[in-house]
């Protein structure tokens, strides 16, 4: 990835990670190389290969601001760059680079992840928890946890031994033959990677097991927040996976009663589905695959009075950017796992879960937090208290059951007529494709007309 890509991927983010630091034009010689530590062995338990210090990036709003910082100065008669290297152990790479961004002067110090051993800096190792940097000597716990990653890898679904080694796997032997597939009871341990290296079943071997130990559950509430009360809590988890996923899939069909729309009826009713099943689908397929199973902790799915939230454990793949992620560019986050639901049909890896959910409902489906992911699917709700339906007269407000990309179309509409459908893609940060389904739907229910030509014509909001 070229630098300048980089940089605005970092500024995506909504808050600095543990392996990349914004400074304006800051310089403290020695806290640099504390920094150097800690950014290296941060890299390496977070599965990145570099970590980054910027100087011209203001951290709090990540502004491009440009910097005067020298990455060629001395310190105490020494080429600081010297100094730095000098004092790093064992040695790592870094290098300073700097580039033009918007006409304004950024430097970048990227620096390799620490590999077999911490990185230290005079003598002393750091790392980074948060935006923070502490000394491993007072925190004994991570720096365990430092070491263990730079020994084994990663932790990952295959190299993390599971808790539970009184495993069986009857329902997937079941699972496998119904799929027309069969599992030689001699070799599926090996070929679907169920063992660590030490030939203990590892989280996948648990996660496929007759009973992984792991809760799948749909908590459905009666208002819009985890506040309101709580309806009821469907248990689809403590079985194997794959007939857990099944029956989560299942219920979305149960969630997503189809609405029969009398407003303003004048032949046949239209019947209009609570939400769209596609993306919910692929949305807790996503979710289960890319968990981060090694916390030992599982997906949530709550549904609330105006939506379903789908939530995932931990973040972006390593080497996944979020540009690729919203493009669908598949990186999974668990490998093995993700070829299994391949061969299964469960998904085939082409990467169009993301970009079939946000054609439907814009990339603001999307919510990254510090550790997890979050997809919400709006409802499509005909009728709210005060509704006009069939004869009789209510509110007339008819956006209640629109999802915000079409209310927000609306919105525009009213207040200019002449609006393009490009200029929809800019204001909404959405694609061309979400653009035309929205108005493609407005259209067919009603909503909106289109007066005169297309090129010469404008829209007109139906109230």
């Amino acid at each position: 990835m070229e630098l300048q890509e980089v940089i605005s991927e970092l500024r995506k983010y909504k808050k600095e990670r543990e392996w990349f630091e914004f400074k304006e034009n800051w310089f403290q010689p020695v806290a640099l190389g504390e920094y150097v530590s800690a950014l290296s062995n941060a890299a390496a338990i977070c599965g990145r290969e570099c970590a980054y210090f910027v100087w011209g990036i203001q951290d709090q709003t990540h502004n491009v601001v440009g910097t005067d910082f020298d990455q060629y100065q001395d310190y105490k008669n020494e080429p600081y760059q010297n100094y730095l290297n000098r004092n790093l152990s064992p040695k790592i790479g870094f290098k300073f680079e700097e580039l033009l961004i918007d006409g304004k002067r950024v430097v970048v110090l990227a620096i390799d992840a620490a590999n077999d051993v911490p990185t230290s800096f005079n003598s002393v190792r750091y790392l980074r928890v948060g935006s923070s940097k502490v000394d491993l000597r007072d925190n004994p716990q991570l720096e365990k946890a430092l070491f263990k990653v730079l020994e084994n890898g990663y932790p990952t679904i295959i190299n993390t031994p599971s808790k539970y080694q009184d495993l069986t796997f009857e329902k997937l032997f079941l699972y496998y033959g119904a799929k027309g597939i069969e599992l030689r009871r001699e070799t599926f341990k090996k070929n679907l990677h169920l063992l660590t290296k030490d030939g203990e079943y590892n989280i996948q071997a648990q996660l496929l097991s007759d009973n992984s130990q792991l809760p799948l559950r749909v908590s459905i509430f009666e208002g819009e927040t985890k506040g309101s009360n709580l309806f009821s809590v469907k248990e689809f988890g403590f079985d194997c996976i794959l007939y857990s996923l099944k029956n989560l899939l299942d219920y979305g069909e149960v969630l997503d009663f189809i609405q029969s729309d009398e407003t303003n009826r004048k032949e046949e009713r239209v019947d209009i589905p609570l939400f769209d099943i596609k993306s919910y689908n692929e949305a807790v397929v996503n979710a289960v695959l890319h968990n981060k199973w090694v916390e030992g902790n599982e997906p949530m799915i709550s549904v609330f009075s105006n939506r379903i939230e789908i939530l995932s454990r931990g973040t972006l793949a390593p080497s996944q950017t979020i540009e690729g992620f919203y493009l669908g560019e598949s990186v999974p986050v668990n490998e093995k796992l993700s070829d299994i639901f391949a061969q299964l049909r469960i998904s085939d890896k082409s990467g169009r879960g993301v970009p079939k959910i946000v054609e439907n409902y814009g990339e603001s489906a999307f919510s990254f937090r510090e550790n997890s992911i979050v997809v919400t699917i709006p409802f499509t709700k005909t009728k709210f208290v005060g509704d006009k339906v069939g004869d009789k007269v209510g509110d007339k407000d008819r956006t209640h059951g629109l999802n915000q990309t079409r209310k927000k179309i609306l919105s525009e509409m009213r207040h200019n007529p002449n609006i393009t459908k490009a200029q929809l893609v800019v204001i909404l940060g959405i694609s061309d494709t979400a653009v035309d389904n929205a108005i493609r739907f407005l259209r067919e229910n009603g909503y909106i007309r289109r007066i005169g030509e297309n090129k010469n014509g404008y829209w007109e909001v139906i109230d």
